[in-house]
């Protein structure tokens, strides 16, 4: 079990193409999470579609551990969230689980609204906003411009900002030893009745439904009769673990860290993302203070080509439904196209994307 003063949660927030997702890999590489050869770009996006487009729709997670400048073993747990307005609600469940937050600025484009965005969600959590400006290596890179501009835009102080180039590999130890040093440890005693937060949720054709939890207080353990405090349901822990970035099963998630459960959970319907996890006996009284419900402001009507798909379309909505919790649809029937779902989404780059996967991954002939 680790230390809880040893353990840092974070994130990074950064504007698309900043440079997130080329820091989160430099930094799983540095701490051994991968070999040279498993490093291929973009490690945490692990949908086909993030990496084409070279965005990050899921919030994913990895757990790394990283000897410090003072000879000590840390245990980070980094959550790397999306940068996009579309997948705003991802961002602020994985802000929620953190303690502080990278801010990753590209040092030649400056900051972007977006990124504001993020930034005043991470405020809002309180949390230790460590600036970081990214790809000093360009010809057009001003780091000295985007200091003065996180300053006087967000309002930071950024006189140590981390300089680095997560291409290149310039000052990824830097970064780390930010980390370790100005982000705070969590909180939480394992005496106390378990409360853990439910951070993501996804369907794995194995698994069942894997559960992204926080835990808050109290243990994770195998074996445990678990409730979900706002969804009512009851569910025995069969497995509990880690991403580092490969899946690794643990035998306890201890407060302050961040993991993974699985609990032969069909529907991910019933894994509600903001819900609060406890045990079935003596558990905690009051569920943790709840998520905003996302809500969708793109509808969309999709159909089946073939009529005879329809029953195909709803098995694969509802399973995409199952990792994507800011993503809703009831059926509707049209005379002309016959039955069908209307679905709301957050933008038109989240429908873009959901109609892409249900095309790839579900094999699909939709009209919309």
């Amino acid at each position: 079990m680790t230390n809880l003063s040893k353990i840092r949660n974070f994130s990074i927030i950064a504007h698309i193409d900043h440079g997130k997702s080329t820091l989160a890999d430099r930094l799983i590489q540095v701490c051994g999470g991968l070999t040279e050869r498993e490093m291929r770009e973009q490690i945490l996006d692990n949908m086909d579609l993030e990496r084409e487009r070279g965005i990050t729709i899921k919030s994913q997670t990895v757990r790394l551990d990283y000897t410090a400048s003072d000879g000590e073993t840390y245990q980070l747990n980094l959550m790397d969230t999306p940068g996009h307005v579309d997948f705003a609600y991802e961002v602020s469940r994985s802000l929620a689980a953190c303690e502080g937050a990278l801010l990753v600025v590209d040092a030649a484009q400056g900051v972007e609204a977006q990124t504001l965005a993020n930034v005043y969600q991470s405020i809002e959590h309180d949390h230790e906003i460590v600036p970081v400006i990214n790809k000093i290596d360009l010809p057009a890179a001003d780091p000295d411009k985007v200091k003065l501009e996180i300053e006087d835009i967000i309002g930071l102080d950024a006189s140590d900002a981390v300089l680095t180039s997560a291409k290149s590999g310039i000052g990824i130890e830097d970064v780390l030893e930010a980390i370790v040093q100005r982000i705070p440890p969590p909180t939480g005693t394992r005496e106390a009745p378990l409360k853990a937060s439910l951070v993501d949720s996804w369907y794995d054709p194995y698994l069942g439904v894997v559960i992204l939890v926080r835990v808050l207080e109290g243990v994770l353990t195998k074996g445990l009769n678990i409730r979900f405090m706002q969804g009512g349901t009851q569910h025995l822990v069969d497995r509990v673990g880690c991403f580092n970035p490969k899946r690794t099963d643990l035998p306890e998630l201890a407060p302050g860290e961040i993991g993974f459960i699985t609990a032969q959970i069909k529907e991910v319907e019933q894994a509600r993302v903001g819900d609060t996890i406890t045990t079935l006996k003596n558990g905690a009284d009051e569920p943790l203070p709840g998520y905003r419900e996302p809500q969708p402001v793109v509808f969309c009507g999709l159909f089946p080509v073939d009529a005879a798909d329809f029953e195909k379309l709803r098995e694969s909505i509802g399973k995409l439904r199952l990792n994507d919790a800011s993503f809703s649809y009831e059926m509707e029937s049209s005379a002309a196209l016959g039955f069908g779902f209307r679905c709301g989404f957050l933008g038109l780059l989240h429908l873009e994307i959901i109609q892409e996967r249900l095309s790839r991954e579900y094999d699909l002939d939709l009209i919309t």
